[in-house]
């Protein structure tokens, strides 16, 4: 399995820094509407929490994107979670998970995007990638077994994670990306919680089942696509089929 394509990226302008700052908020929102406000067992909000201090997110914000998603606060959560599907250019099936306030608004902005995009359109491709829990994370202990992790775990699959790939994967660490039952996500980020691993990521995601053979024109060309939805306020997250 290809690893996530994620590109969210270390913002530099206030501007970029802004609408980072606000994906983050986002998650820690959804992740507390669906698991509640308590990280200690919620292993999706504790990871979202996290990255976003990693991120210099404010204690204060963290507390108010909590209480709004889990009902406790005074502001309750309008926040809907879509799934759109669609095919970047080259026929690379790409899945979007948006966060929005305003379908009416997202949904003709997100089908602009694949308009616009060359030989990029919608489309139903939702059968092209596994339902999975996906667990990222990272440990000191370089002579760490992988496959033995995961199998203790309670893991169905294991691949290796380097800084190159995920930048939240610090240098000179083991970093992996376990792939397990949705419904065992918590349980896996819990034993490796327990056991020396630091998740960096707990949530359901989409892996690509096969993967379009491209040269490096063509993958330029789907990576500067990807770009762009992910840049839009409202895209949470851009599953696609590259590896």
């Amino acid at each position: 399995m290809g690893r996530q394509w994620l590109l969210a990226k270390r913002e530099v302008s206030s501007l970029k820094k802004s609408k980072a700052t606000g994906k983050f908020v986002r998650e820690i929102t959804i992740a507390a509407r669906h698991g509640g406000s308590d990280p200690t067992t919620n292993a999706r909000l504790a990871a979202a929490i996290e990255k976003a201090k990693r991120e210099s997110v404010s204690r204060d914000v963290i507390e108010r994107a909590i209480q709004k998603g889990s009902g406790t606060g005074e502001e309750k959560s309008l926040l809907e979670h879509i799934l759109f599907e669609g095919y970047a250019p080259h026929k690379v099936p790409v899945i979007l998970e948006v966060v929005t306030d305003n379908n009416n608004r997202t949904a003709p902005e997100i089908r602009v995007l694949f308009r616009d995009a060359q030989l990029g359109n919608p489309g139903s491709n939702k059968f092209l990638f596994d339902h999975v829990g996906l667990v990222e994370a990272f440990t000191n202990n370089l002579q760490s077994d992988l496959e033995e992790a995961a199998i203790e775990a309670g893991a169905n699959e294991v691949e290796s994670l380097t800084h190159a790939q995920n930048d939240d994967i610090p240098m000179d660490t083991l970093g992996a990306r376990f792939m397990t039952e949705r419904t065992a996500t918590h349980a896996v980020s819990t034993w490796l919680l327990e056991h020396g691993w630091k998740v960096i990521t707990s949530e359901i995601g989409y892996v690509a089942k096969n993967f379009p053979i491209l040269n490096e024109h063509q993958r330029h060309e789907v990576g500067t696509f990807l770009e762009k939805l992910e840049e839009h306020d409202d895209v949470h997250r851009v599953w696609a089929a590259l590896e």
